[in-house]
């Protein structure tokens, strides 16, 4: 029985802590919606989460890793950076590929810079913002759908026409200003 105390103790212990590090201010919520609505915007991916259950058994049979099937990616550079005419990708894949193209392995990840897409808002749930992205130009993309919560988090799935569908965790921020190279004089 004490043991069982103790359980709930933590556990609600843990959400009340929780509960008080996912509140935001009405400040962070209104620059969030500004930044969403200006077009103008990069998604950070820190996490993968394959839908392939094989990819998700390898990396459960290596030594030294917990189960489970979201995958870390806080160590790269993985992001999508929206602007105004230019879309650039870049976020690894993980899962099954159904037109594999052999010994070209920069299409191992959904690496791409274009400038023919479309983008739609639309309102979600709980004040939460959902940018598609309709890709015309690459055969690999269908469609990248981003839901942007009011403190920034953001949770990105890309529907694919030769892979199976994977989703990203990780946040927005606003996109960092093109340095301009210094003059040779």
């Amino acid at each position: 029985m004490k043991k069982y105390i103790s359980i709930i103790f933590i556990l609600g212990f843990l959400l009340s802590f929780q509960s008080c590090s996912s509140q935001t201010g009405t400040g962070d919520a209104q620059a969030v919606t500004a930044l969403v609505n200006s077009g103008d915007f990069s998604f950070h991916a820190q996490r993968a989460t394959p839908t392939n259950y094989d990819v998700i058994n390898v990396m459960n049979s290596l030594p030294n890793t917990t189960s489970t099937r979201i995958l870390d990616l806080s160590g790269g550079n993985y992001s999508i950076d929206v602007r105004k005419g230019k879309l650039d990708v870049a976020l690894p894949y993980f899962g099954r590929v159904f037109n594999p193209s052999y010994g070209n392995t920069s299409q191992s990840g959904y690496r791409f810079t274009t400038k023919d897409f479309n983008v739609s808002q639309s309102a979600g749930k709980k004040g939460k913002t959902i940018v598609k992205i309709k890709v015309n130009d690459q055969s690999t993309v269908d469609e990248i759908t981003i839901e942007v919560f009011k403190n920034g988090k953001a949770f990105t799935s890309i529907r694919s026409n030769d892979r199976q569908p994977i989703s990203y965790d990780g946040y927005i921020t606003k996109n960092e200003e093109p340095k301009e190279k210094p003059s040779a004089e």
